[in-house]
């Protein structure tokens, strides 16, 4: 934290000035006078030296312990801060960012447990947002570093909420969930060693490091422990199709209906195999049939929009493209296609300005993708570019 946060603790009025002798009132108001003119000039610690002589006048004063605390934590004297952070709080239980920054300097001298419930009580409370992430952070800390990964994931999702695109947060993120999944990982591993999840466990960490014959084998290893496993088909037709598999990943799709009739993902893969047959209309039912099973499902919006296109009937793939657009903001293809479609109806700005968005999207898309491949990972797959295949 810096002066400038600094200032949002400081309170300079005082709340029992009045209910003081009059001969004390007035030494009171000399030191609270004179501290306002350090703080001006940012002489911290001789603002401290006032604030503390106004205590020593008036131990119920909150505001100035309120102060004196605030400039002892900034100072870094954590263990001389809390106890003046504490009666403060105890003398004013709506000081809601002093007990935010009590449980940091708590945190600091190893009141864990005190910090924990400080830190915790004020966060919801709290209206600034720089002083709200900076506490979350501090719980999350205090969390992941205790071991209590659930809790701390749950401070995390508040805070991407609030700031989504903060790397500090982000990171902490990355670190909580990957430690949650090698913790699941290590608890199957232990006690299902040999089992049809462990096996899908296994296929989907060498999927991502882009081992597609490994994690085929383990699909298919999982799917012969257990044919009806959920997921699993799907999964494995996914990889196949990835690797150019099309007669094997089109029979792992069906199967995949066969277990779940209600696998919509599966039917929006099998519309794709029609609509690479020129099955249009075999196509329309599969999108169709999938729209009615989860209407928010971007592929078979966009698998529809594609059979419309195909027909040469643009209007109807206009509101489609739209509401995949709302749905997935971010999809550079859907952005592209609607474009296109837009192009065709004759309305040139709306079209120039999803190809702007469209090209924007695809070379962030360049930046994850090389990013990915410094860390030997493989991305999840998307939608073909179009102007890719062209």
């Amino acid at each position: 934290m810096d002066f400038k946060t600094l200032t949002i603790f400081v309170i300079l009025a005082t709340s029992t000035l009045a209910q003081s002798p009059p001969d004390k009132r007035q030494q009171i108001e000399t030191h609270i006078q004179k501290a306002r003119e350090f703080l001006k000039s940012n002489r911290t610690d001789a603002a401290a030296g006032e604030f503390k002589a106004v205590v020593a006048l008036d131990p119920n004063d909150a505001d100035a312990r309120n102060n004196l605390g605030v400039l002892l934590f900034f100072r870094g004297a954590y263990a001389e801060a809390v106890p003046q952070l504490r009666a403060a709080v105890k003398l004013q239980p709506t000081f809601v960012r002093t007990r935010a920054l009590l449980g940091m300097a708590e945190k600091r001298i190893g009141e864990i447990d005190r910090a924990e419930a400080d830190l915790r009580e004020s966060l919801p409370r709290l209206q600034e947002e720089k002083l709200k992430v900076e506490t979350g952070m501090e719980l999350v800390e205090l969390y992941y570093g205790g071991g209590d990964l659930a809790k701390a994931a749950g401070i995390v999702r508040v805070l991407r909420q609030l700031k989504p695109a903060d790397p500090n947060i982000l990171y902490a993120a990355y670190r909580i969930y990957s430690a949650q999944t090698d913790e699941v990982m290590l608890s199957l591993a232990i006690s299902a060693p040999g089992s049809a999840r462990m096996h899908q466990f296994m296929a989907h960490e060498l999927a991502r490091q882009g081992n597609s014959e490994g994690a085929i084998a383990h699909y298919r290893e999982a799917l012969r422990i257990d044919p009806r496993l959920p997921g699993g088909h799907f999964e494995l037709g996914e990889m196949l199709n990835a690797a150019g598999d099309s007669e094997s990943a089109q029979k792992e799709y069906e199967a995949a209906l066969a277990a779940n009739p209600y696998d919509e993902k599966s039917e929006c893969r099998l519309g794709e195999f029609a609509m690479r047959a020129s099955d249009l209309q075999a196509a329309a039912r599969r999108f169709s049939r999938a729209l009615q099973l989860q209407p928010n499902d971007i592929d078979a919006s966009v698998g529809l929009a594609k059979v419309w296109i195909a027909m040469d009937q643009p209007g109807k793939a206009q509101p489609l493209l739209e509401h995949a657009v709302t749905v997935e903001p971010f999809d550079a293809v859907i952005r592209y296609q609607l474009a296109m479609v837009y192009r065709r109806l004759g309305r040139t700005d709306d079209s120039r300005r999803e190809l702007a968005e469209f090209q924007k999207l695809k070379d962030m898309k360049e930046k994850l993708r090389q990013a990915y491949r410094s860390m030997h990972l493989q991305p999840k797959p998307d939608r073909p570019d179009p102007a890719e295949a062209k």
